[in-house]
Formats: structure tokens, C-alpha cells, sequence
């Protein structure tokens, strides 16, 4: 396994951690839809200063042309999850932690093709 990809996994690991520790405390108090958009801004601060230092620390991109990018590639990551988010809660009815986790996997993998191509080209 490279270690970009190493890297990634255990950032994009932790971020979906964060994303989903928010999301758990917050759901009490608003919208599930609103707790995971919450979870999504925490988790991208954390997900953004690792990638940058860890997953694609040889990025041929400046710090501020990088942010720019991966905050695209971050809202275009959040659209999906939340649109299967909410597809799973309210349209199957699952838990609304099972339906995070699933949207979560799924966003993941867009995000690795977009950041690994664009946000932090090499």
C-alpha cells in the first residue's frame, strides 16, 4: 500500500469519526440533516490539514490553491452524502447512524478520486 494511501485512510478515518461523534451529540437538538452538516464542517478541518500534511504532503499545489480546491471537492463529497444520507433516513427509514455511516463511505471515495487528481495534484 502507498503511503498516500495509507494516509488518507486514517485521515479520512478520523474525519469521518469526528464527522460522526458531532452528528451523535448534535442530533438531539436539530434536524438530522442539520446535525450531519454540522458533523461535515468539523470533519473538514480535520480532514483538509491532514490530507494536506500527511496524505498528499508532496502536493504540487500551493496551501491556499489546495484549500480551494478541496473545499470543492469537500461541498461536492457533503452533496452526495447528504443526498443519500436523506435517502436512507426518510425514504428506508434506517437509523440515522447506519444511514451516516453508509453516506459517509460512499462520499469517501469521490472525495479520494477528486483530491488525488485535482485538489492536491501532484
Amino acid at each position: 500500500m502507498k503511503a498516500s494511501t495509507f494516509w488518507f485512510l486514517v485521515v479520512g478515518g478520523t474525519a469521518s469519526v469526528a464527522h460522526m461523534v458531532v452528528f451523535a451529540l448534535a442530533q438531539a437538538h436539530m434536524w438530522p440533516e442539520l446535525a450531519n452538516a454540522l458533523g461535515f464542517v468539523i470533519a473538514f478541518g480535520v480532514s483538509f490539514a491532514g490530507h494536506r500534511l500527511l496524505s498528499f504532503k508532496d502536493a504540487g499545489t500551493s496551501v491556499a490553491t489546495s484549500l480551494r480546491r478541496f473545499g470543492i471537492t469537500a461541498l461536492a463529497g457533503f452533496a452526495s452524502n447528504e443526498i443519500i444520507f436523506v435517502a436512507l433516513l426518510r425514504g428506508l427509514a434506517l437509523p440515522s447512524l447506519l444511514a451516516l455511516f453508509i453516506a459517509l463511505v460512499f462520499a469517501a471515495g469521490q472525495t479520494f478520486v477528486l483530491s488525488r487528481f485535482w485538489a492536491f495534484r501532484r
